[in-house]
């Protein structure tokens, strides 16, 4: 459950009290120092040019000698009309910062003096002087006259970013430490990831701010009270100067310019906020901001040159306070950088570098703040950033089952699936029933009922088929797209409890059968496929024929033809093979079908049933007794030949006598990696399944009667026919549903391969649960019990 932080907010750590003076406001004017140097350079040129450089240059040297700014002042005993000095240094700074640009632009394009590296090096120089504009921009925006937020709005407009005032105020402030803040950068998140991202969201989002707050108010979003119009104004003014005073050429220097201020502004904003999250409440809300969630710092020389912005902590706890009043907080109220802004800015630019130096600060934050939160994944997560409304979802998945975990950060969009009717009338909230068991058997009859009964094939295809599509590369879009979203409801209801995994396997099994069939037919339509005699049939074999899928199932497909001209029907086969390809790609029910791999020749049922009938191969033969078609072009009656062509090479083919003595021989040991690796286990899932198959390829008398029969049911009907004992028949029926129910889960949480010694709490018991085990522990019992009775069963039939 999420927790607030077990720290209370306080007021600052500093050292010392600061008293409002004149004397103690004289530092903040030493940023003003750079002006004279600037008009001095843009004036004379030449080396000139270096001692605007220099001066930033020997500040830094500064940063770590002049030590800790760690003073604080009472802003409660501090009134406004105490702090003029202070206010007056930001002011000089707005004033002179325009007027500073515009003549070194008259300089540097206008006036003719400099040669063309001296304008390019007076660029760099006011790029770098630049910086501090949205220091002093956001100071000036948060105050309460309007003089003051327009004069700070008008120096953002002079980097072409005055719509940061609408996206800081009402966007970053509101939602700072949330995923609905892009300024708030994730941990794992590289600087060059967050720019763009940024950038593109500050003015989209905006722009949706100012656009709903006009709706708010009945008005159309080109109103002139829009602030937008005001944001042109501002901008056009200074392109307008600058084309004036250059051209094109000005206005492409310009730009480039403005964004070189942009990019050092959002590593600030990406170094101020990285990693830290505002927790979610049980009532859904996030709690308040406080001055743990922002990085702060103390360099001394720092904050007087940017006027206190590394106090960015208490700036978001407390934004209305002017900064000479905003207050530095120690290691016990909030997280410190380990150096000063400027190292800080070179260290974000190197991904590698800056995770290996702050992640670690991150989970010390974690650990310091939050201590009772033990897992943080699902604040970490992909998912959690694009649907923050979905987070008991999305740490239920991410703690439970991985692999969903891994579909839902790649593609945050399942979620949606969740919200669906279809979803939500099946997986009942909690308190509608006298008790939980109650409920928990509520939920897996309905999701029982109606994945297994209620919607099937057929009503799968109607609801596709209800969606428009034009042309196969749609059709296989949608499908995909269908597939994934049933998929992932199905898997959420299975890892809940609410089906077992052979029940979903059927259910998966449904849903391909589905999907290809939509593609195929979108295939036959757009090649107008129906010849005039004869068609396609279209064959799956293995776990999807048998009605067990999982995801990651193989897409191995037959495709046969009868009648017409063979040529037309070959060309249609290989259409209908690259649009199964298409679909299997990003699936996640269907394993994706290298594009290398060699395809299955294709056979007319003539030769397919000469081929079984004189010759063939045992595996050809085996792949037979799951094989079923799903889909036919042209003669609807081709289904109906090959189930016969099926079975009579089945009961026939040169092949039976071969593939019998295969089955019956009994492979040899595999080394085991892990309690739960059944595939290979003596007695496991390898092994009970070649004793299907031997029993039904060998003892079946009608095996056209179930034309990709499980396991499981094999042993049943052999029971009941007397070709094995009734006994025997229960146990190898109940193992061969075991090791599907063990393998469906492990696919569905993670892999066949599960790391038994890494695997959580939460994920054992979602796997024990599904195989209707009591702990993990009883699980691998049950597993080694299994395997050893099913082994001597088989031993029994084989011999």
């Amino acid at each position: 459950m999420a927790q607030t932080s077990d720290l209370g907010a306080g007021r600052g750590g500093g050292t010392g009290e600061i008293e409002p003076s004149f004397r103690n406001a004289l530092p903040y004017f030493l940023a003003l120092a750079i002006f004279p140097l600037v008009i001095n350079a843009a004036v004379h040129g030449g080396w000139w040019i270096a001692l605007p450089l220099a001066f930033y240059w020997v500040a830094g040297l500064f940063e770590g000698r002049l030590g800790e700014d760690e003073g604080n002042m009472d802003p409660e005993a501090t009134p406004e009309d105490r702090l003029f000095w202070y206010k007056l240094a930001v002011w000089m700074w707005a004033v002179l910062w325009p007027a500073t640009l515009v003549f070194s632009l008259w300089q540097m394009l206008v006036a003719g003096r400099l040669a063309a590296w001296e304008v390019v090096l007076m660029a760099l120089v006011l790029a770098t002087v630049a910086q501090s504009v949205f220091i002093v921009g956001h100071e000036m925006i948060h105050r309460l006259s309007a003089w003051e937020r327009r004069f700070g709005e008008f120096l953002l407009a002079s980097v072409s970013y005055p719509h940061y005032v609408t996206e800081h105020i009402y966007i970053h402030h509101a939602l700072v430490g949330t995923p609905w803040d892009v300024g708030s950068a994730p941990r794992g998140q590289s600087f060059w990831h967050y720019f763009p991202r940024e950038v593109a969201s500050n003015f989209t989002e905006s722009w949706r701010v100012q656009r709903n707050r006009l709706a708010r108010r009945h008005l159309p979003v080109w109103h002139y009270s829009n602030p937008f119009w005001r944001y042109f104004v501002e901008c056009a003014f200074w392109y307008a100067l600058i084309w004036w005073m250059g051209g094109a050429w000005a206005v492409a220097v310009y730009v480039v310019l403005c964004l070189g201020v942009v990019f050092s502004m959002k590593i600030s904003n990406y170094l101020q906020h990285y990693g830290l999250r505002r927790i979610r409440l049980p009532s859904g809300k996030f709690e308040r901001v406080q001055p743990w969630h922002s990085w702060s710092a103390a360099r001394k020389m720092d904050n007087w040159l940017f006027f206190n912005m590394q106090r960015h902590s208490d700036h978001h706890a407390a934004a209305g306070r002017r900064y000479p009043q905003m207050q530095h907080h120690g290691e016990d109220m909030s997280p410190q950088l380990p150096g000063g802004y400027g190292k800080m800015f070179a260290l974000a630019l190197f991904p590698r570098r800056w995770f290996a130096v702050m992640d670690p600060l991150v989970d010390e934050w974690r650990a310091r703040f939050y201590p009772r939160i033990e897992d943080w994944s699902a604040y970490d997560s992909p998912a959690f950033a694009a649907r923050p409304d979905a987070f008991e979802a999305i740490e239920e998945i991410l703690g439970a089952a991985p692999r969903l975990g891994e579909w839902i950060n790649h593609d945050p969009a399942l979620l949606d699936n969740l919200a669906r009717k279809e979803f939500t009338d099946l997986d009942l909230p909690g308190g509608f029933g006298p008790d939980s068991q109650f409920e928990a058997l509520a939920r897996r009859g309905l999701a029982r009922v109606y994945w297994t009964h209620e919607f099937g094939v057929a009503e799968m295809k109607e609801e596709i088929a209800d969606i428009p599509v034009q042309g196969v590369r749609e059709a296989v879009e949608i499908a995909r797209g269908w597939s994934n979203g049933k998929t992932f409801q199905i898997a959420v209801h299975t890892m809940r409890g609410n089906l077992t995994p052979v029940e979903a396997s059927k259910a998966l099994a449904n849903v391909a059968e589905a999907s290809i069939a939509a593609v195929l037919s979108a295939v036959e339509e757009e090649l107008a496929g129906r010849a005039a005699d004869g068609g396609v049939a279209t064959v799956v074999l293995g776990d999807l024929a048998s009605g067990e899928a999982a995801p990651g199932c193989d897409l191995d497909v037959l495709f046969l033809h009868a009648g017409g001209p063979p040529r037309h029907h070959e060309s249609l086969c290989r259409a209908l093979l690259e649009a199964l390809c298409e679909l299997s790609r990003d699936n996640l029910l269907l394993a994706p079908v290298p594009r290398d791999r060699e395809p299955r020749t294709v056979r007319s049922l003539a030769e397919f049933v000469d081929r079984h009938r004189t010759g063939g191969t045992a595996a050809e033969l085996l792949e037979l007794t799951r094989a079923r078609c799903v889909h036919t072009c042209g003669d609807d009656g081709l289904r109906e030949r090959f189930g016969r062509a099926r079975r009579d090479a089945l009961l026939h083919g040169a092949a039976r006598d071969r593939l019998i003595a295969e089955l019956r021989e009994a492979p040899g040991d595999a080394p085991v990696p892990g309690p739960l690796s059944i595939e290979h286990l003596r007695g496991g899932l390898r092994d009970v399944e070649r004793a299907a198959r031997f029993l039904y390829v060998a003892n079946c008398a009608d095996p056209s009667d179930a034309p990709a029969p499980s396991a499981a049911s094999v042993f049943s009907a052999a029971g009941e026919d007397g070709l094995i004992s009734r006994e025997a028949a229960g146990r190898l029926a109940e193992a061969a549903a075991a090791w599907r129910n063990l393998r469906g889960i492990l696919r569905l949480v993670s892999d066949d391969d599960l790391a038994v010694e890494t695997a959580s709490p939460k994920v054992e018991a979602v796997i024990a649960r599904a195989c209707g085990a009591s702990g993990f522990d009883a699980l691998t019992a049950t597993v080694r019990e299994t395997a050893a009775g099913a082994a001597r069963d088989i031993d029994a039939i084989a011999a």
